[in-house]
């Protein structure tokens, strides 16, 4: 059986998952150790973590394969976004890695965005790959990014277009931020949702757009204010996620009117949260989310497009 390797070193998981011709997919991934109380990683730390435990991942995911199954080609993140100048070191590990493993096969080996990586992975999760074939609007929403994408179809590729975006930090430096003060370790993505759905539904934050862009840090200094007054901190944790929910449902309504009747998907990392997930179901009709293992960072949309890239004549047809 034919398979198609994928690796993605982002700045927080070293991850690897492999895309087999039957249509289903094996995906392995670690994240990278953030000494508690730290707010996240220099890319020389990232570099060194993903230098040091990206073999026991890949080797967990060889241990999982078939044993009749026949490399047809590799894929790695290459770099954040397709767009000129857009470079992170720590892509390097996995590009290095997955180009020395397709050389010793004699297979193609393709570089892909990370981006790109997380748009593949969602509509696979969530059971869409067929939008891969046409246009639609694409919510990446994590630690290092919130972004509102036009995707569009692009001869067996596709474009993406940013329409919408944070002008300050992204909705995961906000809620980290608010974790580790806190005290949880990080991320606290996961533990701040907890904290969020015990309290239950606040719907009094009220953002104001810039545009189809939003501005985020004002609330980071809103959340202390409220905990210095001595606000729960379930209560702040609700008021923390219903504000990004609130944001994105807003975004999301003015997106409608720009890009007319097409799909609206929603990923990454803070998307896996299921409060924030609950609040925009609740508000936008049709909406698409991917499964939380293929909302946050992983290979297994890099594994999809080098099967599409890498498939040929006669190799795999996606969807």
């Amino acid at each position: 059986m034919k398979y198609y390797l994928g690796i993605d070193t982002s700045n927080y998981t070293s991850s690897a998952a492999a895309y087999l011709e039957d249509g289903s997919m094996i995906s392995e991934k670690k994240l990278l150790p953030v000494a508690s109380g730290e707010k996240g990683l220099r890319q020389s730390d990232a570099v060194f973590l993903h230098t040091k435990q990206l073999p026991e991942v890949v080797s967990r995911l060889y241990a999982r394969l078939p044993k009749d199954a026949e490399l047809a080609g590799v894929g790695a993140s290459a770099r954040p976004r397709d767009a000129e100048g857009s470079y992170m070191p720590c892509f390097l590990v996995g590009r290095m890695l997955a180009h020395g493993v397709a050389a010793s096969h004699g297979v193609r080996f393709v570089e892909l965005s990370h981006q790109a990586g997380h748009i593949a992975a969602a509509l696979y999760g969530a059971k869409r790959i067929d939008l891969l074939a046409g246009d639609f609007a694409f919510f990446h929403v994590s630690g290092g990014t919130t972004e509102g994408l036009a995707v569009r179809s692009n001869g067996g590729g596709m474009s993406v277009e940013i329409v919408s975006k944070t002008l300050d930090i992204s909705a995961g430096q906000l809620i980290d931020r608010i974790g580790v003060r806190l005290g949880f370790g990080f991320p606290a993505g996961a533990e701040m949702d907890k904290l969020a759905l015990a309290y239950g539904a606040d719907a009094s934050a009220k953002p104001v757009l810039k545009g189809e862009d939003c501005c985020l840090s004002g609330v980071e200094n809103v959340c202390v204010r409220l905990l210095d007054e001595g606000a729960s901190p379930e209560s702040v944790a609700a008021y923390c996620f219903g504000y990004v929910a609130e944001t994105l449902v807003r975004i999301t309504a003015r997106l409608k009117e720009k890009l007319g009747d097409v799909p609206f998907v929603y990923a990454g990392g803070v998307l896996s949260s299921e409060y924030i997930k609950n609040y925009i179901s609740e508000r936008v009709e049709d909406a698409v989310f991917a499964p939380p293992e293929f909302s946050s960072d992983n290979a297994a949309g890099i594994a999809l497009l080098a099967a599409a890239l890498c498939g040929g004549e006669g190799g795999v047809v996606i969807g």
